[in-house]
């Protein structure tokens, strides 16, 4: 518990003090708050935190979903938001960083231990899980593992039929790097030509079942996976 460190970013100083020593009544030691955007940014840089409590309404900066995505593109740390407000537009902008926790303000210091306690079980469940060379990580929580073509978010296994098996595994294998259209149809299909919309379809397919945006397609070229590995 001591090793792990903590960023709160909130605007309120009240709010961030209060959640800070209810962190440390609980044993987390290395817990740190910052009031903004650029703040946030230049923590995560510099001192890679566990976990992030992050407000949504930050005044004079970038909102807390705006800081999260961004953070998300530097590293993917898990994130708890923090927030008053519970309508469903809020929510469902929240919900595409794919944060670990959600904590409706004001909360009570036992709903803060409860929800901290299962997001770190739920990180270290994960880290033990993925903690092998099979495992690459895509972004955003999404995992592969090359060997058995096997697809998690999380630690929940994604059904993938054996052409989005192989078309996952020929973009992992490329590390990043543009595989054009005709490659993958070569690939996928070595033995017959397709319809012009097959591999579309496919793309498709696979993209449903991931963030669309881990996998970006390039105007007559080809498509590559958006987070470089």
């Amino acid at each position: 518990m001591n090793n792990e460190r903590i960023l709160i970013v909130e605007d309120e100083v009240i709010v961030a003090l209060d959640v800070k020593s209810a962190l440390k009544s609980f044993g987390y030691k290395r817990v740190a708050y910052v009031t903004n955007y650029t703040d946030a940014i230049n923590f995560v840089k510099e001192e890679n935190p566990t976990l992030i409590f992050m407000d949504i309404n930050l005044k004079n900066s970038k909102d807390g979903i705006e800081t999260a995505s961004q953070i998300q593109k530097i590293k993917n740390i898990p994130i708890i938001y923090l927030t008053a407000y519970s309508d469903e537009k809020t929510i469902g902008k929240a919900v595409k960083t794919n944060p670990i926790g959600y904590l409706l303000k004001p909360f009570k210091r036992e709903e803060l231990k409860t929800t901290i306690f299962l997001a770190l079980h739920k990180i270290n469940s994960s880290k033990e899980l993925f903690n092998s060379e099979d495992f690459i990580h895509l972004g955003l929580n999404y995992y592969y593992n090359l060997k058995d073509e096997i697809l998690f978010y999380e630690n929940i296994p994604i059904k993938l039929s054996i052409k989005e098996r192989a078309l996952l595994s020929i973009l992992v294998e490329a590390k990043g790097n543009i595989v054009s259209f005709n490659t993958l149809e070569t690939l996928l299909w070595p033995d017959f030509p397709v319809s012009n919309g097959a591999l579309r379809t496919l793309l498709y397919r696979v993209r449903s079942k991931l963030e669309y945006k881990l996998i970006e397609t390039i105007p007559s070229l080809g498509c590559k996976l958006s987070n470089k590995i």
